[in-house]
């Protein structure tokens, strides 16, 4: 996927699978009697969801990946997955602030600028402990990502059941294949 470089050039982002674990995917549609076409990251699909205008860094938990990307008008500025040291309900704030904060390093050094906002995504009744926590040590409002996207009005009526039972990797697929 093309897009827009920090200085001059062309800026590339490139996702690699393995290819058995691409086939996994696409058997499982095809089993389901679908047609797969394209296969992402789930953290990749909910991008749609952020406002960029800003630079907006998203945190998303499941099980025991964390997967942190930051958006900017439209480009992906960074991008890690790491696998975290405990699940969720065992994992400390400061831990995940540890995990956090290379990406936000990494794209101050690089872009000159610091993180406009955060969202979250995964982080279920410890929403607030884990949201108090970032909000002070990046000096930035954090939200949650499904519950920002419904405020701000980027949820079309048609993606609410999806909203609903918090599948956002759907939700942003569905407005990405929109778009």
């Amino acid at each position: 996927m093309r897009q827009a470089p920090i200085s001059e050039g062309v800026d590339i982002v490139v996702g690699l699978a393995r290819l058995r674990i691409v086939r996994e995917y696409e058997n499982l549609m095809q089993a389901a009697g679908m047609s797969p076409g394209v296969v992402m990251t789930s953290t990749l699909a909910v991008l749609p969801l952020l406002d960029d205008r800003r630079p907006a860094l998203l945190a998303r938990v499941a099980g025991k990946s964390l997967a942190t990307a930051i958006v900017r008008s439209g480009a992906l500025c960074g991008y890690r997955c790491i696998e975290l040291p405990a699940t969720l309900p065992f994992l400390s704030p400061q831990a995940l602030l540890d995990e956090i904060v290379p990406l936000g390093a990494y794209y101050q050094d690089s872009w000159h600028e610091s993180i406009g906002l955060v969202r979250l995504s995964g982080f279920g009744g410890r929403f607030e402990e884990f949201a108090t926590v970032l909000e002070r040590e990046l000096n930035c409002p954090v939200g949650s990502l499904l519950t920002t996207a419904e405020d701000e009005g980027r949820l079309p009526s048609d993606v609410r059941p999806l909203a609903d039972r918090e599948l956002d990797a759907l939700v942003g697929w569905s407005l990405n294949r929109g778009a």
